[in-house]
């Protein structure tokens, strides 16, 4: 019982971080100095794949009461709701997907990965993504932000329509953002601040599907 509670101060900890706006939509904000070196939360960025995980052992109650802590009512419903749904979601491993995701559609953005932001977004979002790309080159611009680290992640909003599931998380995240010119001359931002960002990202999956994968559906300021 002791060693569960640990691991779960440990988790609580870990998702205690936060990220950047992919779009580069900024919030009111004020800046900071930045550390010498990237605080890193982890290394290895799960795939989205890894936000399903094996099923809670008591039929009856899918989501454990730790997890759901200071959640608003609405909120524990839809999470409630999707777990009714799908018996192999756990909310812990969502979150720590989310993050990852959230991440790696950053990176991929700022180094106009479109491979990669195909995989993690849905139709819509990947045309966003793409779009701004395509104005960046055609402007001659590159990105060179640098993710400073993760303050917040939070659950904002969940729902579920049918056999379509949607979860809302909120980003909070500290970020150095530069926009280059094509003979590497800084024409915006700056890398020695850091910039507030706070955005809403929806990840959507269908739980009668197979696919366990959940793909970025919506983005917005937080």
């Amino acid at each position: 019982m002791i060693l569960e509670i640990v691991i779960l101060a440990m988790i609580a900890a870990f998702l205690g971080l936060r990220l950047y706006s992919v779009l580069g939509r900024r919030a009111e904000h004020e800046e900071e100095s930045i550390p010498q070196r990237f605080d890193a939360a982890d290394n290895s960025l799960p795939q989205p794949s890894q936000t399903q995980a094996s099923a809670p052992g008591a039929q009856n109650a899918p989501v454990r009461a730790v997890e759901l802590e200071g959640v608003m009512p609405a909120v524990e419903r839809g999470i409630r709701d999707i777990a009714q749904a799908d018996r192999n979601f756990e909310l812990s491993q969502f979150m720590e997907g989310a993050k990852g995701a959230y991440e790696m559609v950053l990176e991929a953005f700022w180094q106009g990965d479109r491979e990669t932001l195909r995989e993690l977004c849905d139709d819509d979002v990947y045309e966003g993504f793409a779009a701004a790309i395509d104005a960046r080159n055609e402007a001659g611009h590159v990105l060179d932000n640098k993710l400073i680290r993760i303050e917040e992640t939070r659950i904002h909003s969940a729902s579920l329509d049918k056999r379509m599931a949607r979860i809302s998380v909120l980003f909070v995240a500290d970020i150095a953002a530069v926009t280059r010119d094509a003979d590497g001359n800084v024409v915006a931002g700056s890398l020695d601040d850091a910039i507030e960002s706070r955005d809403v990202w929806t990840f959507a999956r269908n739980v009668a599907a197979r696919d366990p994968n959940w793909v970025l559906d919506e983005t917005d300021e937080g």
